[in-house]
């Protein structure tokens, strides 16, 4: 196979919001996991990225292949708090992929320091890039818009963290690596016309149908297509952990799988990230921080908006206004179709029972989707049963729900990066294949079909990798 060429749009159009960069030399490296099927999608041929010459074209070294690789410069909220320089500083957009199904970013992650380290090593550990890895084709399985990898490399250097770990990095394919925080950088820039062109950009990449619609044509698509992608979150149960508006993409893919996590037990208040002291990125709060986010987007955009500041706010409020009515509009269709009610008389009704039979009861989110026709057949009949089972019966529901049986339960996801730390692969060669698979359970084993101990789940915490 030929070397691919890797175009430089992004860098060559926005050379002010990124760095030329190169990765770190890795002379060591090889091919620790290899996504065949993505690369397959892609135009890749499996065989050939396994060699010699395929390690040096996902490292970022094969010579003649690669314009003008860049770290991308973003600013950002980090719980909050307003950063206006972050950046890449463990990762390097080599540039974009022509594939049979279009463009797309080919960038690494723990590839070295950058001008954005921020006084990191901006290195990679394995145990982190799996999980990124893991986590992100779980899922693309369950239909969730999401960045993929194609490759986790081991790096064949440590890494110290709470002490030496093996170092990988991953080649991360996206729509595109565009933020929120892209655009906040823009801001701080003060380059409106930096922006414009931006705007045009994302809308010419990622909404062809609102091409030359301008700012409020941009900001009206990432609503919705994020509405729906967190949306969805809430369906599987999901916690992305960090959601700063860096890590809020303009193409509505789900990035950056730090401290993520997926319930077991129903609750709204469920957090498990080391750095979310407060709680802010909960399970049940991601909506209203989609809203803030979205919110900050809009204020990036108002000088484009209209000359007129009082102008440019109101219509900007116009769209970020209807957001929450627009997400319980989402939300309840999604609600519904996990429970086959979508289009019944008591649809909203069977909805909003549901969730309160989960918020109240706690029960194991997926096992309560994937089994409600078991359960109603216990509960339907009882005196003291919650009234949602027998709305829900009475509706005649679909028995055709498409409910996932298999998700990445955190305690087998902790066992299997444990294990691969050490390269001990059987548990995650099964866990990969069943959260590939997630609406089949005859790819599981018996301990991924069944929550964590209570205790386990107390005691879990996720870190962010770096």
């Amino acid at each position: 196979m030929t070397t691919p060429v890797l175009r430089a749009e992004f860098a060559e159009a926005f050379p002010d919001l990124c760095l030329e960069w190169r990765a770190a030399d890795f002379p060591d490296a090889s091919v620790l996991q290899l996504n065949e099927p993505l690369a397959s999608e892609l135009g890749l041929d499996p065989q050939w990225l396994r060699t010699d010459a395929g390690v040096d074209f996902l490292c970022g070294r094969a010579s003649g292949c690669y314009t003008q690789p860049v770290a991308q410069g973003y600013s950002g909220h980090q719980f909050g708090q307003f950063n206006p320089q972050l950046g890449d500083g463990r990762a390097l957009l080599l540039g974009e992929l022509a594939t049979p199904h279009g463009l797309v970013d080919l960038h690494l992650k723990g590839s070295g320091p950058t001008p954005f380290s921020r006084g990191a090593d901006g290195f990679g550990a394995r145990a982190p890039m799996l999980r990124e890895y893991l986590v992100s084709e779980a899922m693309h399985a369950l239909g969730i818009p999401t960045t993929r990898v194609l490759a986790v490399i081991d790096t064949g250097r440590a890494v110290l963290r709470s002490g030496p770990e093996p170092g990988a990095l991953i080649v991360r394919v996206a729509s595109s690596h565009i933020r929120v925080g892209t655009f906040q950088l823009a801001a701080v820039l003060g380059a409106t016309d930096v922006a414009a062109e931006l705007v045009e950009y994302c809308l010419e990449r990622h909404y062809p149908e609102r091409s030359g619609g301008g700012p409020l044509a941009l900001l009206e698509s990432v609503m919705e297509a994020q509405l729906n992608t967190v949306a969805e979150w809430l369906g599987v149960g999901f916690i992305h952990g960090v959601m700063n508006t860096d890590n809020t993409t303009i193409s509505g893919e789900t990035i950056d799988y730090g401290p993520c996590a997926f319930l077991d037990a129903h609750r709204q208040q469920a957090c498990f990230s080391s750095i979310d002291t407060t709680g802010r990125y909960r399970y049940g709060h991601q909506p209203a921080i989609l809203g803030w986010n979205m919110a900050r987007f809009g204020e990036t955009l108002l000088p484009l908006i209209d000359a007129d500041p009082q102008a440019a706010i109101a219509d900007a409020q116009h769209i970020l206004g209807a957001q929450a009515e627009r997400y319980d509009s989402i939300a309840t269709t999604m609600w519904a179709q996990k429970l086959g009610v979508s289009g019944r008389e008591n649809t909203e009704e069977a909805v909003s029972l549901a969730l309160d039979y989960l918020h109240t009861h706690e029960v194991d989110h997926t096992i309560f989707f994937s089994s409600l026709e078991k359960q109603a057949q216990r509960y339907y009949a009882a005196d003291n049963a919650h009234p949602f089972w027998r709305t829900w019966r009475d509706s005649d529901p679909d028995a055709a729900r498409a409910n996932p049986v298999v998700i990445p339960r955190n305690h087998e996801v902790e066992r299997a990066l444990t294990a691969a730390n050490n390269d001990q692969w059987d548990y995650w060669d099964a866990l990969l294949a069943a959260v590939r698979h997630p609406f089949d359970a005859s790819y599981a084993y018996p301990e991924l079909l069944l929550p964590a101990p209570a205790e386990w789940t107390e005691n879990f915490t996720t870190y962010c990798g770096t």
